[in-house]
This record gives structure tokens, C-alpha cells and sequence, in this order.
């Protein structure tokens, strides 16, 4: 028998020594036309991220115009004084550059990607589009028609439904919070370009506005670039606008979106609790991740591996809006999908669960399992300019201070099983959820009235 010939073998790599580390901090300015700028160099990051944070608030639209903010949005990459639609989005691709812009509560947010080398270009198209859009009648008329043809698609999904059900359910009428963020068909059908513009003089300006930058920028005169681009864009001094205070009523109750012959249940509950300034905000996100926040979690450990209800339930928080006197609000949500015959069943071990959680606590295990997850990946999370960029933009939006991420960390690593306890049964009390169903009600409606959770509506899926 021939003997096999010695191998050699590559030497087995060895682990280096870990390296501190902590949330990237910005270095805070001011422009000479009043843009706030946050710059944090990134040294590797050769794609540049920017995010330009405006003060155009989704309760600033006119009333009867719900969807103006986003299609003002949209329209900022239709097309400027320099650069036709078409030819604005030629630009950007020759640059290698990425443009996105939304609206939502806080205000609007333009998201630039572009490579260092072209950041200078990059740069001057957002500052065109900002100094100068064009809203050309043609462009805001196609945008309302696409605004509208999406419409029926979030009407037709579960988890969109739910969540237009649930603000419905959780705001007052009166409250821009209770209706959708982009508008529905009857507003979006009423909005012009003279609205989209009139919007845009009345609350885009740069005195009001904040710019974020991050990247690797060596060698890169970064105030000689803004003053060129960003800088060029003028406007009156105007004055932040003043934040209305949150309110919701979340007495027990369920809501049944009927679907009927739906072979799944989405499931949506909610109610509003603390944002980021309130001092339980680190143990709220501790016990909300072991809620609900991985596959270990104690909700998908009953209803996924146990009984298969469901390819997976999460429990979360959302900030709304905060301000900076801390009157702000989050939404902490549950949500899922389960399947139909299991509705019921599933819903009264959801609620075993939340009662197990405020009479026995979590587990120690638990708690360092969940440390584990939310601190020990903080830097894979943050490894692009994007990530980083983004967490900075909502600090802005937030009004929080530019250290507030690193401090979170900090303040979660340190966060005992008993506060995380105590903070989860607080956002997740039994008596004071409100439950939106998507699903068909005549197998749905029965067993869940059984249950007791709350007072049992059906409403059409229309």
C-alpha cells in the first residue's frame, strides 16, 4: 500500500489583541449660513455617507395635505435649477453616489453615499437640490401618481395594515400620529408642486438644518468642500419649531382587521412609553431584547420552539419623536405572524409569558446574553461610514448629545437583571396593551374574546 506524502500545513492563524473600543465622536461646527455640521473622521471608510437632517416635521403639513413631506422629499432628486431630473440622475451616477430622502415625525433626512474621491461632486448635488429644486409640475405630478399606485399595495399587507391600524387605534384623530406618514389617496391626490413648494419655502432652511459627514477624510479640506457647496445655500434665520407632547390611549383592547379566509394572523401589539432622555431607557431596551428582540428570547422560545405558532414574534421600541424637555414617547410593539386555527391559543401563551415575566423576573442568563448581543457587536454594526452616519442623524433628530450612543453602551453594560425586569413588565403591562389582529375574523374573533385581554372589535380591511 503506497503511503500518503506528508502535507504541510498553513500555521493555524492566532487571535490578536482586542482593541478598546467605543461609538465614534464627532467634532461639532457651524457654517456662515447657520447649517449645523457634525464630522467624525473614519479612517478606511473610502465611501463617504452624509446626512442632511431637516426641520419639516410631519405635523408641520398643511391640513387636508398629509404626504407633502415625502413627496417634497422625493421631488429634492427631480431635477434643480442646474440639472433636469434625468440629467440630475446621470450625475449622481457618474460620481458613484447614492441619494435617498424621506419624511417621517422628526422631520426629513437626505442620505448621500459617494466615494471620498468624489465627494466634492457628491456634495454639490445635495446642495443643489436643497438651494434649488426645481418640483418641475411634470416630476410632482408623476410622484403623486406613483404616491397612489402604492397605496393599495401597504392596504393589501398585513404588517403595513396593522401598523396603519395601530396608530389609528393608539392617537387621537386630531394627531398627525394617528394617520399614515406618507398620506392616504384623499390627501396625496390634492398635493401640487405649488404645495410641495410652498412646504419647502415655509420649513426647509439651512440655519434650521444639520448636516452629517462621515468617511475616511484624509487629505480632504472638508471646510473648504462645505463652504463651496452646502455653504452656498441661503435662507432666512427662522427658529426650531416647538414639539407637540405625545399622548395615546392604550387601554386594553383588540382590534380585528378582517381578512377573510387569511391563512395567517398578523399580530400588532402596542402601546407608547419612554424615549431615549428618560433615565430607563437602557434597561428598557436590556428587557425588551430578552422579551423579544433574538431566536433565544423568551417569547420565541414559547411560541416558535415549543408550540409552532409562528416562524418568529418580536418584541421592540421605536422612538416617535423626542424633544429636548423629554416629553417625548417610543412605541414598544410586539409583532408576529401566526397561523389561523393557532390565534387564540398563541395569544393567551403570549400573555402567560408577559405574566411570567412580572412574577418570577428574568434570569441572570438572560440578562448577559442580551449584554452580550447589544454591546459585544457594537462595532460589527457600526463598520461603515453609513451606520455611524445614521446613528448621529437620529441623535440629532432626538436632540441628545453627541455622546449619547457611547454612553448608552456603557449604560447597558453596567444595567442589572432586576432593572431590565422592572423596566420590561412596565412597557409590556397585561392590562394596558392594545392588540391589532389582521386576519379573518369569523375563526379569529371567538377565541380571542375568550381570552379576556380586552374589549373585541372587527373593522374591514379597507
Amino acid at each position: 500500500m503506497t503511503e500518503l506524502a506528508a502535507m504541510d500545513f498553513h500555521p493555524q492563524p492566532q487571535a490578536g489583541e482586542a482593541r478598546p473600543w467605543a461609538f465614534p465622536a464627532p467634532t461639532r461646527g457651524t457654517l456662515d449660513n447657520g447649517l449645523t455640521v457634525l464630522r467624525c473622521h473614519r479612517p478606511g471608510q473610502q465611501v463617504v455617507a452624509v446626512e442632511v437632517i431637516l426641520d419639516a416635521p410631519l405635523d408641520a403639513e398643511p391640513a387636508g395635505l398629509d404626504g407633502v413631506a415625502t413627496l417634497m422629499a422625493r421631488a429634492f432628486s427631480e431635477g434643480t435649477d442646474k440639472h433636469s431630473a434625468e440629467d440630475f440622475a446621470a450625475e449622481l451616477e457618474r460620481c458613484g453616489a447614492t441619494l435617498d430622502a424621506h419624511a417621517d415625525h422628526p422631520g426629513v433626512r437626505l442620505s448621500l453615499e459617494v466615494p471620498v474621491s468624489r465627494l466634492a461632486k457628491g456634495l454639490g448635488l445635495v446642495a443643489d437640490a436643497l438651494r434649488a429644486p426645481a418640483f418641475a409640475d411634470s416630476e410632482v405630478e408623476r410622484l403623486v401618481r406613483n404616491r397612489l399606485d402604492e397605496i393599495p399595495h401597504e392596504l393589501a399587507n398585513p404588517s403595513r395594515r396593522a401598523a396603519k391600524e395601530l396608530s389609528k387605534e393608539l392617537f387621537p384623530a386630531t394627531a398627525r400620529m394617528s394617520r399614515p406618514r406618507q398620506g392616504t389617496a384623499d390627501t396625496v391626490e390634492k398635493i401640487d408642486s405649488a404645495a410641495v413648494r410652498a412646504f419647502y419655502e415655509r420649513h426647509v432652511r439651512p440655519a434650521t438644518a444639520t448636516a452629517v459627514v462621515v468617511g475616511d477624510l484624509t487629505g480632504v479640506d472638508l471646510d473648504a468642500l462645505l463652504g463651496d457647496t452646502l455653504g452656498a445655500w441661503t435662507g432666512s434665520a427662522g427658529q426650531p419649531r416647538p414639539v407637540p407632547p405625545v399622548t395615546a390611549d392604550d387601554t386594553g383592547r383588540v382590534v380585528i382587521v378582517d381578512r377573510p379566509g387569511a391563512v395567517q394572523t398578523q399580530l400588532l401589539i402596542g402601546r407608547i412609553g419612554a424615549d431615549r432622555h428618560a433615565r430607563v431607557w437602557p434597561a428598557q431596551v436590556l428587557g425588551t431584547y430578552c422579551l423579544g428582540g433574538t431566536l433565544t428570547s423568551r417569547l420565541d422560545r414559547v411560541l416558535r420552539e415549543e408550540k409552532g405558532y409562528t416562524y418568529g414574534v418580536r418584541a421592540f421600541g421605536q422612538v416617535l419623536r423626542s424633544a429636548p424637555d423629554g416629553s417625548g414617547a417610543a412605541m414598544l410593539a410586539i409583532s408576529g405572524s401566526i397561523d389561523t386555527p393557532n390565534t387564540g391559543p398563541a395569544l393567551e401563551d403570549l400573555w402567560k409569558v408577559l405574566r411570567t415575566l412580572a412574577e418570577g423576573g428574568l434570569t441572570d442568563a438572560e440578562r448577559d446574553v442580551a449584554v452580550q448581543n447589544l454591546v459585544g457587536v457594537a462595532p460589527l454594526k457600526y463598520e461603515t461610514a453609513a451606520a455611524v452616519a445614521g446613528t448621529l442623524a437620529d441623535q440629532v433628530e432626538q436632540h441628545l448629545p453627541d455622546d449619547y450612543q457611547a454612553t448608552l453602551y456603557q449604560q447597558l453594560a453596567a444595567t442589572g437583571t432586576v432593572e431590565a425586569t422592572a423596566a420590561a413588565v412596565s412597557a409590556f403591562p397585561v392590562d394596558r396593551l392594545v392588540t391589532i389582529l389582521v386576519g379573518d375574523a369569523a375563526a379569529i374573533k371567538a377565541p380571542v374574546e375568550a381570552l379576556g385581554i380586552g374589549e373585541v372589535k372587527v373593522v374591514s380591511a379597507e
